[in-house]
């Protein structure tokens, strides 16, 4: 039967989308051949479930340890083949007889993932929240008609099903099935039942169909509930009072990030979604409720990479009459709790590193840390600000405007030289005041303040203060923070007159600590990127490029030599900036292609990168609209032509980037732009000794290199499932180690 075949074959590999199609449509055909026969199975109502496939099991294990208690295996020692088969089958029969005669009965519910038809029985799977079970299908026990309809049946229908328990001749537990009746049909074919659904894309669209066939997936969210409820003990326990607070807001504020902007339509008013809930929860301190947190969703406009998703969900608790220390026990005592939840241990393996979270977390200072790991003791020169910045020159340290100061360029320090090196928990203390807007200085050393962040493996998973309750003081704090978003600085904070407001009524002595959820699910779950920790991450909506050159599913051999490719760029191509481009863009894509695993297709990867700004000199209002004309002209295949036009998707073109080279052409272009205008600035006009550190600040400054959007480096980096800093790190890499070719290619 052709629906046989097509099942047989997505055993073997994925079905094709006309494959798909074609059974899905096989499917209906079915479905509508059992609703004229008065069967619509989606006229069912409820299902009974005595067990899930995991009780029903335990149960049967527990019921035939005590019915066969005492009763030993027999012994086919010195026995040929046939006579040992004969005496192990009546031992089974033998125990099979005692079971059978006091049956633990089951109802059970769920999807099928297995069926195997042998004549007058088969054996299918069933899978439920639990796990899954076997199930015995007979003729003689469900009927005739119903065993043909049986028969009839696709994988991923649901059934319910009633019998009793039995253990098969293979030892395994399975239900021996009286009544067996559909109650949901699947249309579509379940992913390749041997690898499942390993496509990252596809998995994160459709967590439906992932969370059915990858077992580990389901566990992953399992265990993330399990964290949660485990957050909300530890400090339910110790009086704290869970409270919930506004998502939109007039201003965002408690945090350093770039919001999202909604409209109110009846107040005709622009709103902010939230970017943490510090400020409404420190006014209920104020109020007296002295212990509250809060776990919510945090929305930030920012990038997307494997560590940060633009919604995602973090605790933040306060606590009046404690400090910054009160709060380093709280927080682990969360995490300590978290693990055991989760894991049922205190120690976890994250990117292949065991991380020990019994043991007291260390605790150092920032100045402590920087000098472990620099030998430079900024707290010998402390608010010097000459000799800070005299340090950052000499460690080659870019300093963004108005952040010039002695704490801003020790937080520097601290980035570039110190947080990779944090591998098991540490807190790192005492940041300086210019970084901490809301936190009380330190009563000893003014300018630092009573601040911590804790990092496991280079990365942050809280932060927390001694809050500051100086209403004075976090007016002042609030000015620099204006000076800074005057200065182009779109992450710093807003002002809140109505928070100083309540700080002005009296707000106790008070701790606060926020941690990110997802990270921490990550963490105990090891998993290294957040959308595996997300049920639905924020995804670009399918369907976006309309229009193709042609679909290219890999890259191939380009029909042009490298000689004719060169010809064609100069001849649409004549100031010598745009050659100079063309040529960096394909020694950037050369080296990619070599450490991406392509060596085989270096010459197509940097023959794309050479020609994708063709059409850029004489026709810039049209630009990648022109360039498929011309690339055909001078002899280009559609595969070159679509991997030109895919890297102008979402601002010049419709075409979207599908290949891996499609990918890292979209993310490289914009960067090796703004990697060689920062180059300029250097001593030597060269990338030569530049660090990741200077470029993520050149970056962050707007200003600069304003041509070069940002957005289209985030969004490459997030195409390619890469952070943003692997992304700087490689492609600086890349133009260091040609910028010579480059430099002689161009006299």
């Amino acid at each position: 039967m052709a629906e046989n075949k097509l099942q047989n074959q997505a055993e073997e590999r994925e079905m094709t989308a006309e494959e798909t199609n074609e059974q899905r449509q096989i499917r209906i055909d079915k479905l509508v051949a059992m609703q004229e026969a008065g069967c619509d199975p989606y006229e069912v109502m409820t299902a009974e479930q005595t067990h899930h496939s995991v009780d029903a099991k335990a149960a049967y294990e527990e019921h035939e340890a005590k019915l066969l208690a005492g009763r030993t295996e027999p012994s086919v020692e010195g026995l040929d083949e046939q006579a040992a088969r004969q005496v192990k089958n009546e031992d089974y029969n033998e125990r099979r007889a005692i079971m059978d005669a006091d049956p633990i009965n089951v109802a059970i519910a769920g999807r099928m993932l297995f069926k195997r038809v042998m004549g007058k029985a088969s054996f299918c799977n069933i899978q439920d929240k639990m796990g899954n079970i076997q199930v015995y299908v007979s003729r003689d026990s469900i009927g005739d008609d119903n065993y043909a309809d049986f028969k009839k049946s696709d994988i991923g229908d649901i059934f319910a099903i009633k019998g009793y328990l039995f253990r098969t001749k293979t030892g395994e537990v399975s239900v021996h099935a009286n009544d067996i009746h559909l109650i949901s049909k699947s249309l579509l074919p379940l992913p390749e039942k041997f690898h499942g659904l390993k496509d990252t894309d596809t998995r994160y669209r459709q967590r439906y169909v992932d969370l059915i066939v990858n077992p580990e997936v389901k566990d992953t969210f399992i265990k993330r509930a399990k964290i949660i409820t485990s957050v909300r003990k530890t400090l339910d326990d110790i009086g704290y009072v869970e409270v919930e607070t506004p998502v939109l807001n007039t201003i965002a504020g408690g945090a350093t990030a770039r919001p999202f902007i909604t409209h109110h339509n009846t107040l005709d008013m622009d709103m902010y979604l939230r970017i943490a809930t510090e400020l409404p929860l420190k006014r209920l301190i104020v109020g007296g409720m002295e212990r509250v947190y809060e776990i919510g969703r945090i929305f930030r406009n920012e990038g997307m990479d494997p560590k940060h998703n633009p919604e995602f969900t973090t605790i933040e608790f306060y606590e009046a009459y404690t400090d910054y220390n009160g709060m380093m026990d709280r927080t682990e005592a969360i995490i300590r709790n978290a693990a055991l939840a989760a894991n049922g241990t205190y120690k976890v393996t994250f990117k292949g590193v065991d991380i020990d979270l019994e043991k007291p977390f260390a605790r150092m200072t920032m100045a402590e840390a920087v000098k472990k790991y620099t030998g430079i003791d900024f707290e010998e020169f402390a608010c010097d600000h000459e000799k800070a910045i005299a340090l950052a020159k000499e460690k080659g340290i870019e300093l963004e405007k108005g952040k010039e100061t002695w704490g801003d360029i020790l937080v520097n320090f601290y980035d570039e030289f110190v947080e990779a090196n944090l591998e098991q928990p540490t807190f790192i203390m005492d940041y300086p005041v210019e970084v901490s807007p809301l936190t009380k200085r330190k009563p000893s050393k003014p300018y630092l303040t009573e601040r911590f962040e804790l990092f496991i493996l280079g990365t942050e998973y809280g932060n927390a203060y001694t809050e500051l309750n100086d209403p004075l003081d976090q007016m002042e704090r609030f000015k620099h923070q204006l000076m800074l978003r005057d200065c182009g600085d779109e992450e710093a904070n807003m002002l809140d007159d109505d928070f100083v407001r309540a700080l002005e009524y009296g707000m106790p002595p008070t701790g606060g600590c926020g941690i990110g959820i997802d990270r921490l699910v990550m963490l105990l779950t090891n998993n290294e990127s957040i959308r595996d920790v997300l049920l639905f991450p924020t995804m670009k909506p399918e369907g976006k490029a309309a229009k193709t050159v042609k679909k290219s599913a890999e890259a191939t051999k380009s029909t042009l030599t490298r000689e004719q490719a060169l010809e064609l760029l100069k001849k649409y191509n004549k100031d010598p900036f745009h050659i100079r481009h063309g040529l960096t863009v394909e020694a950037v894509m050369r080296w990619f292609a070599k450490e991406l695993g392509y060596a085989e297709e270096e010459e197509f990867w940097g023959q794309v990168g050479l020609l994708h700004d063709i059409d850029f000199e004489l026709y810039p209002e049209e630009h990648c609209q022109k360039a498929p004309e011309l690339l055909k002209e001078g002899g280009a295949n559609d595969e070159l032509i679509h991997g030109v036009v895919s890297h102008g998707y979402g601002q010049c073109s419709d075409v979207e980037p599908e290949h891996e080279m499609e990918k890292v052409l979209f993310a490289a272009d914009e960067l090796t732009g703004l990697i060689w205008s920062y180059a300029l600035m250097r001593e030597g006009k060269s990338a030569e000794g530049m660090e990741v550190s200077g470029l993520k600040k050149k970056f962050k400054d707007k200003k600069f290199a304003a041509g070069c959007s940002r957005d289209v480096i985030k969004e490459g980096a997030e195409r390619l499932g890469w952070e943003l800093t692997d992304l700087f790190d490689k492609t600086i890499k890349a133009m260091q180690e040609s910028e010579k070719a480059v430099n002689e290619a161009c006299l």
